[in-house]
């Protein structure tokens, strides 16, 4: 099935010309679609990346004018964040005539289905033809749930395996690092850290839908292993500063708590029942009588 023609990958990157491994990982799955990377003008790696992917392959926004519609959520003025790059994509792919796009973090090794076998939960590559196929399915299920984005699962969504519970409730009212968007239909992050879930806290709160859909996995590099992008703000700040961004946001139904993994480290905690609407199911609509 090949990838339509109103549709691109945006690879948002920053001072990894020589290290996108996210382009890696399409190629060895097999995209053939558009794709798109996206830097900004205070990159100083910028001649390196059109060197490396093509000019034509390569757009460039202004880091500052991103700043200034920006709500970072703080005056520190800090330009190392992603938040631009986001914000800036969808004006980005108005421009290109998209209508959809999958904006994708630089650093993810690879792409997995996830799927029970036995108690076990197990994986396998998402390669070739079924890539395309995936990726346009997501598409349809973005137009068909009317959400403002659906996003891919990642390694924490699966902690406990099949006993930890998410992969059976089939869809997350989250979505992080990867996200299929439409053009027209804009979504204005906000924060200089923790963006994503600021942001589908928030607007989920308002009655706005966020998917992440536990069948498919992206595979990360692990955090702050990289150099460039956001790893030196992370490494200034530790963790306990990005939570606080969404405690502001949502005081409400985020706290602070402490993600137990190899290494301690402070993370965001969310309850669900105190954050966005419920969806019922339609077998619990009452007609109205006549």
């Amino acid at each position: 099935m090949a990838m339509r023609d109103d549709f691109a990958v945006f690879i948002l990157t920053h001072g990894r010309a020589d290290n996108v491994v996210t382009m890696k990982t399409l190629r060895k799955h097999g995209y053939a679609g558009r794709w798109y990377m996206i830097i900004d003008d205070e990159d100083p790696t910028a001649d390196a990346y059109r060197e490396k992917f093509g000019a034509d392959h390569v757009i460039q926004f202004c880091k500052q004018e991103a700043h200034d519609l920006a709500d970072t959520m703080d005056n520190l003025n800090e330009h190392r964040a992603i938040l631009y790059a986001r914000n800036e994509s969808f004006r980005i792919a108005r421009e290109l005539g998209l209508t959809y796009f999958l904006m994708l973090d630089d650093d993810y090794s690879d792409l997995l289905f996830r799927f029970p076998v036995g108690r076990s939960l197990q994986s396998k590559s998402v390669c070739g033809e079924n890539l395309e196929r995936v990726f346009n399915a997501m598409l349809a299920f973005l137009d068909t749930s009317g959400a403002a984005t659906v996003a891919f699962a990642q390694g924490g969504d699966f902690i406990g395996g099949l006993a930890g519970g998410n992969f059976k409730k089939r869809l997350l009212r989250k979505a992080m690092n990867a996200f299929f968007c439409r053009a027209d239909r804009p979504i204005q992050f906000r924060g200089t850290m923790n963006e994503d879930v600021t942001t589908y806290t928030t607007l989920g709160s308002r009655g706005e839908l966020f998917f992440t859909f536990v069948d498919v996995h992206i595979i990360q590099v692990p955090t702050q292993s990289l150099g460039g992008g956001m790893t030196e703000a992370y490494k200034e700040s530790g963790t306990y500063l990005k939570t606080f961004y969404s405690v502001m946001s949502m005081p409400s139904a985020i706290k602070v708590g402490m993600m137990y993994s190899k290494h301690q480290r402070i993370h965001h905690r969310i309850d669900w029942e105190c954050c966005v609407p419920k969806i019922l199911n339609e077998k619990y609509r009452k007609e109205r009588p006549e």
